[in-house]
């Protein structure tokens, strides 16, 4: 070797085994980037639905409380009464549709704020009612007046809330369904029993009041906090870098974005799916009391107290499991669309439960089955309710939720009627229960067969402009 050469040092050993970085979905990039900011800001909007939530519930539930009086002062037979309870569901489900091409028009503090004004007036007049129709009529207004609810609430989550925390907060506003029986029902079931029927509806249109109050000092969307130096701009960012849906963004046509929707199979798989377990948890909201006080002999308190049970195990169960648990689990990576759909599908397996209650003999035994039951179908209701903030093309969560509500709702419309009709025929609440179990396997082969990967809807084109919710 000459001693102009030069000596060249020698490669660095290369580890060809080594694995390449695996590509992040964009769910997982939203999780990985943000580091949690100071701030509650998000967490007090979750709380406020949450409030509104269980109003909105002790509202359309106070009636199957009031069965046995209402129903002994207007002469009212099991179905007639069936039909009457309904009448809520007739117009709630028409509207679901309309009230989400509103929110995503007008945003959710404008359409939520005047739905709250018309729950106070349909309190008002089923308080001062001189015959059932007025009820009816009552009934079907405040159908009109809450159809907004949950897909404002489920479109506030998409726009405050980053996609990996949406699991907890959907549990927080749907809890309020749950609280609304375990506090709402022994409330009305005391106001009842101490004064009368007509108390309990003076007792939700003060609730409704407050509600209101509440809700049109501490609403708006996050864009407008962050102006009015309610929200800091780390929580904002952390906010929007999460992957929260846009504020300025609306849909190009509503009928046309509705349309798209419906040709959606995801749409139609998560629909019918939620709609099989709609069934069952409209047949226990609206005859779980009436159930108590004539098949197991309880009184009006006792039986509202029984109701607050199944209650009490869907409120642990969606914050602990379909809030808390899968937000963490999803947080520390693990496949999001296998947690979500598992989820779903052991909540239908034991909302099957339900159907033990068709063979019990004592007020013990049948609410053990039913709370069991209860429980699967929270999981359902919170990981389904918080898929339309997750799949639905931007700007149109509203709509999603609103089409899911409404095909959902359908289901909620028939349960009241059937159970009645059952009542009246057999004289039993058995073969409710076991109606009740055909309908969950429908759901759960739904889920299975039709919903399909969780992922966005290719979005249709879209104009921003400079509204904010």
């Amino acid at each position: 070797m000459s001693k102009s050469a030069k000596t060249v040092p020698p490669a660095q050993p290369t580890d060809h085994h080594a694995p390449s970085p695996e590509p992040l979905s964009p769910e997982r990039l939203s999780i990985a980037k943000p580091v949690k900011p100071r701030g509650r800001a998000r967490w007090n909007i979750a709380l406020l639905m949450g409030f509104g939530i269980l109003i909105n519930y002790i509202d359309r539930l106070s009636i199957s409380v009031t069965q046995t009086p209402l129903s002994h002062e207007f002469g009212l037979t099991a179905t007639e009464f069936g039909i009457l309870s309904s009448a809520f569901l007739w117009s709630y489900a028409i509207m679901q549709i309309p009230s989400g091409m509103l929110l995503d028009r007008f945003g959710v503090k404008k359409i939520w704020g005047a739905s709250a004004v018309l729950w106070f007036i349909a309190s008002v007049l089923t308080a001062v009612a001189s015959g059932a129709w007025i009820i009816v009529l009552a009934r079907v207004l405040l159908g009109v007046a809450e159809a907004p609810a949950f897909p404002g609430a489920m479109k506030a989550t998409g726009l405050w809330f980053p996609r990996h925390e949406r699991g907890l907060c959907t549990a927080i506003f749907d809890s309020g369904t749950r609280l609304a029986n375990v506090l709402g029902l022994p409330l009305i079931a005391f106001t009842v029993a101490t004064w009368g029927w007509r108390e309990a509806f003076w007792v939700q249109a003060g609730l409704s009041l407050v509600f209101l109050a509440a809700f049109v000092w501490k609403y708006s969307g996050p864009a407008a906090k962050l102006h009015k130096k309610a929200l800091s701009e780390e929580e904002y960012k952390y906010i929007v870098d999460g992957g929260a849906s846009s504020e300025s963004v609306r849909p190009k046509s509503d009928l046309a974005t509705v349309g798209y929707l419906l040709r959606q199979r995801k749409v139609w798989g998560l629909s019918l799916g939620l709609a099989g377990a709609g069934y069952v948890l409209w047949m226990l909201l609206t005859w779980l009391p009436g159930y108590m006080q004539q098949s197991m002999d309880q009184s009006i308190l006792k039986s509202g107290i029984y109701a607050a049970v199944p209650a009490l195990a869907m409120f642990i169960s969606e914050l602990t499991i379909g809030g808390w648990w899968v937000d963490r689990v999803i947080g520390r990576g693990a496949n999001a669309d296998k947690v979500r759909k598992g989820v779903i599908i052991v909540g239908m397996v034991v909302a099957l439960l339900t159907v033990g209650a068709a063979f019990s003999h004592s007020a013990t035994s049948a609410i053990i089955w039913i709370a069991a039951g209860s429980a699967g179908i929270a999981l359902v209701y919170v990981t389904s309710n918080s898929l339309p903030a997750l799949i639905a093309p931007e700007g149109s969560a509203g709509s999603l939720a609103a089409i899911v509500n409404c095909v959902n709702l359908l289901a909620g419309v028939a349960a009241p009627i059937v159970t009645g009709m059952v009542v009246d025929i057999t004289g039993s609440f058995a073969f409710a229960f076991i109606i009740g179990g055909v309908a969950l396997v429908g759901g759960l082969l739904s889920y299975i067969l039709l919903m399909g990967k969780l992922e966005p809807i290719p979005a249709r084109a879209v104009v921003h402009d400079d509204a904010i919710a």
